[in-house]
This record gives structure tokens, C-alpha cells and sequence, in this order.
């Protein structure tokens, strides 16, 4: 009898609800015996599932104040990661600018989210010029060391796979490595329960836009909250973020911000929505085919991971700049469409959980074989 194969997760930081989240839950359901380690945890800020999870966690993870807010720790996070050993046959790296560089005593295969916004899109990630402000200024004395470690480390791994042909380019841009496309799932099973957002129950009758995002410059959300100002129409934003207050203190009465759902009040808003605005600039469209899954359209960004996910004839159209005036007329024009709630959701299933689960074990295989 032989030892079974180990396999082991790492991921950069589980402190937030997100995409990137929800596809290590997802790995860890195609593993469901691997550890995942990642440099800060914070079990109250990220879903509930990983309590059911082995997680090991690098040595900042003491500094409390780093697991409230991540982006903190940006300059001691090469440090962090380089001291997070993994010990396995194979570690499966979700990665968006620091879980690739994890030392590990197997073979590394690499699933990336996108190379490091803040070193190769800086400019947008922070939200303007990288040198108008004191946090990009200082982003930038660090970048020469920063992109001479993330480029070691990209070079560390054995495989890489991109979540959208965007980052496949992106990857080969910025690693001149040649990456293999694997859309990751959807993260919103619509079977599953349902609860009430008690802040949306007057308004699930009539339905609503929907924004679901995390609330940072390069996400556009102050753009969609702009384009609805004096329109009939109702906004729906769900997420937070360092934006958070001040996208608060100037929404107009037909906007309403809410924090913090469980995926049963998650999956009631998207049940109630009528369509989803998504004016971002994103790696993978993913929020586009968790609203399909509900037979929601969407209007989107023609740009990025939004030309993955959505097919003009069957789950949304573009606009073409995510401007106040552009978002403005595409939800004008929107309004009368009709669409086929049944081939929205169809569209949806081709981005299964189960088919994501049969690719990524047999990339796995092969380095086991």
C-alpha cells in the first residue's frame, strides 16, 4: 500500500469575500484533505467554510491590525510568503500577486487571478496617477524590488493557469510565460436557501440594479452610483471597502449600500435583481454568471474577463467606457429588452463548479502521474 499523493493550497490572504475566495473554497471541495496556507487569516472576514479547513499562516499573521486590512501589509509580504513552506507532491497557488512564491518541496502549479495589479496596473488599482498620492509614491520607490520578486517568483512554478484569456495575456506580458485558460466556477449555487436583506425588502417587488463589488477606485461603483442620480431606476450596491463612506455620504435616495450578507441574503438580492451593472475593469467577469445563475442580466464594461462571460445574444450587453454618460444610456436603453431567463441560466452551467473541479484534478494528475 503507497501513501496517497499530497496536495496542499496556498493562496495570497483569506481576509475578504471575494472571487478569489471562492475559488479556494472551491479547491479545497476538488481537495478536500489539502492545508491551505496563506499569510494572513482572518476567519471573520472571509467566508465561514475555511473554519472547516486545515489553514497555516505566515508569522505576520500576529500583527492583528495587518489581518483587518491587507493592503497594509503590501511591502512585508514577499517576507511573509517566503516563509510559508509547503510541504507536498503538489501545492495548487491561487495567486493575484504573492501565493506563486511560496517555497514548496513539489511541483507548483500556478492558477492566476491576474499578475499584481498594483506593480503592472498601478495606475488603476490605485485610481489615479501612481504619483498623486503618498500611498502610490510610496508604491513606486518599492516596485523596482517588488516586480524583481514577483518575476522569481512567477518563474518558480511548474504550470501556470489563467482564469481568463486577458490574464493569459497579461501572464505572458508580464512573465513571458505561456498560460493555459480555465474559467473558474461561479460561486453561488441559486438551489441553494434564501434569507431577506431586511434593508431590500421594500424594494424586492419591483426589482433593482444590482452593483456587487468590493468598494475600490478601479471597481467604478462611484460611476454606477452617478449614472442612476434623477433616473427611476433603483441601485442596489452590495460590498465594502475602503470607499465605503464616502460612497454613503453622496448616494442619492434611489441607491442603497449594503454589508457584510451571507450567500442566503446574497442569493436573495440576486433573485430580486432585474439586471447587474458591472462597470470595472475585471480579470474574470465572475459576478456576471453568479446573476446569470439567476436568470439576471447584466450590463458590463466591454472590456477584460467581461468578454468571457458574456454573450450579447443570450446574458447582457456592453457599453463601450465606464462613464457617468455611458452607463447612463445603456441603462436607458436596456430598460425594454427582453430576455430568456431559461437560456440565461443555461449559459451559467458552462461555468459549473463540477466542470472546474474535473479540470483542475487533471492538471493535478498529470504532475502525479
Amino acid at each position: 500500500m503507497t501513501d496517497r499523493p499530497r496536495v496542499a493550497i496556498a493562496h495570497d490572504y483569506l481576509t475578504q469575500r471575494g472571487g478569489a475566495e471562492r475559488v479556494v473554497l472551491a479547491l479545497h471541495r476538488a481537495f478536500p484533505d489539502a492545508t491551505i496556507h496563506t499569510t494572513l487569516y482572518d476567519p471573520d472576514g472571509t467566508y465561514p467554510e475555511f473554519r472547516d479547513a486545515k489553514v497555516v499562516v505566515s508569522p505576520i499573521n500576529r500583527i492583528a491590525p495587518l489581518r483587518r486590512e491587507h493592503r497594509a501589509a503590501l511591502p512585508l509580504l514577499p517576507y511573509a510568503v517566503s516563509r510559508l513552506p509547503v510541504d507536498a507532491d503538489v501545492v495548487v497557488t491561487s495567486s493575484s500577486g504573492w501565493a506563486h512564491g511560496v517555497p514548496t518541496t513539489g511541483r507548483k502549479l500556478v492558477y492566476c487571478h491576474a499578475p499584481a495589479r498594483w506593480l503592472y496596473q498601478a495606475d488603476a488599482y490605485l485610481g489615479g496617477p501612481a504619483n498623486s498620492s503618498m500611498r502610490g509614491r510610496a508604491l513606486s520607490v518599492l516596485s523596482g524590488r517588488l516586480r524583481r520578486w514577483d518575476r522569481r517568483a512567477a518563474a518558480s512554478a511548474d504550470r501556470y493557469l489563467a482564469n481568463s484569456t486577458v490574464v493569459r495575456d497579461r501572464v505572458a506580458a508580464a512573465y513571458g510565460i505561456e498560460a493555459h485558460v480555465l474559467h473558474p466556477p461561479h460561486g453561488i449555487d441559486p438551489v441553494g436557501p434564501q434569507q431577506p436583506v431586511t434593508a431590500l425588502a421594500d424594494w424586492a417587488e419591483g426589482g433593482y440594479l444590482l452593483v456587487v463589488s468590493r468598494l475600490l477606485p478601479y471597481k467604478n461603483v462611484d460611476v454606477a452610483i452617478e449614472a442612476v442620480r434623477g433616473l427611476p431606476e433603483r441601485l442596489v450596491v452590495v460590498g465594502s471597502g475602503p470607499l465605503e463612506a464616502r460612497l454613503r455620504a453622496g448616494a442619492p435616495d434611489n441607491v442603497r449600500i449594503v454589508t457584510g450578507l451571507s450567500d442566503a441574503e446574497l442569493r436573495w438580492t440576486y433573485a430580486h435583481a432585474r439586471t447587474l451593472l458591472a462597470p470595472s475593469l475585471e480579470d474574470f467577469g465572475l459576478t456576471p454568471l453568479e446573476a446569470a445563475a439567476f436568470g439576471t442580466p447584466t450590463l458590463a464594461l466591454h472590456a477584460g474577463g467581461y468578454l468571457d462571460t458574456i454573450d450579447e445574444r443570450v446574458n447582457g450587453t456592453f457599453f463601450e467606457q465606464p462613464t457617468v454618460e455611458e452607463v447612463r444610456a445603456a441603462i436607458v436603453t436596456g430598460r425594454d429588452r427582453a430576455w430568456d431567463a431559461a437560456a440565461i441560466r443555461a449559459h451559467a452551467e458552462r461555468f459549473s463548479e463540477a466542470h472546474f473541479r474535473e479540470r483542475i484534478r487533471a492538471e493535478v494528475d498529470r504532475f502525479l502521474e
